[in-house]
């Protein structure tokens, strides 16, 4: 796949400019499923699924940005469902949608649904993720970030899909726990290369190349 990993959505237009060179076509006639799984760890989590999936959330713009079709793909409910009956639609789509909230309760309905399985082999499907939807791609989130334990127990691994870990909404106003004195003791704590990003910030990896798209504040470590 290729990835677009973000800390907050299209914030800005070279942000903007990497999704639409990652589509290789309009975002007009490109296709689109979003997941907010992430977001129902949440407090308040459920209106922040809503927000998301319906495109009411301007500081963390994703799906309201013109696609030709969007739907939602809440990983909850599939393993109730057959896989022949949900796996077409993400195969057909152009783009996967990732929003926020905890990574390791994300990480945790991937794997319950069969998505992680899923995405290594979706090679012309464009991953776009946002914040804990950028994160649970990384081999671990690192415990400054564990909120939630999954049922039968667990650390910070997530799915190891890049090769370096993330550190989001770098210096936010509204997360005075997220200064780069605190990146950087996070960032030691880790095993493998890591970058923290602000919400000007992004990733952009095809293949084995890794590019950071910003118009703000970022740090790589390791």
């Amino acid at each position: 796949m290729k990835y677009l990993l973000t800390s907050a959505g299209m914030t800005n237009p070279s942000i903007h400019a990497a999704l639409v060179s990652l589509l290789n076509k309009p975002i007009a006639e490109s296709n689109a499923l979003c997941i907010p799984t992430a977001s129902y760890a949440n407090r308040g989590g459920f209106g922040q699924a809503w927000a998301f999936s319906s495109g009411n959330e301007p500081q963390t713009p994703m799906c309201e940005l013109g696609w030709k079709s969007l739907g939602i793909l809440e990983l909850t409910a599939l393993p109730s469902l057959d896989r022949a009956h949900w796996l077409p639609q993400v195969q057909a789509c152009d783009v996967l949608l990732v929003g926020g909230g905890d990574p390791l309760y994300l990480h945790y309905w991937m794997q319950q649904s069969g998505l992680a399985e899923l995405l290594p082999t979706l090679s012309e499907t464009l991953y776009v993720g946002l914040s804990a939807g950028s994160m649970v791609l990384t081999p671990a989130i690192g415990q400054f970030f564990v909120n939630w334990t999954p049922p039968h127990g667990g650390d910070d691994k997530t799915l190891g899909l890049v090769d370096f870990s993330i550190f989001p909404h770098l210096e936010h106003p509204a997360l005075p726990h997220n200064t780069l004195a605190n990146a950087q003791t996070w960032a030691a704590s880790l095993n493998g290369p890591s970058y923290a990003i602000d919400d000007q910030t992004a990733i952009k990896v095809v293949g084995s190349a890794v590019e950071v798209v910003s118009e703000g504040q970022w740090q790589q470590f390791g």
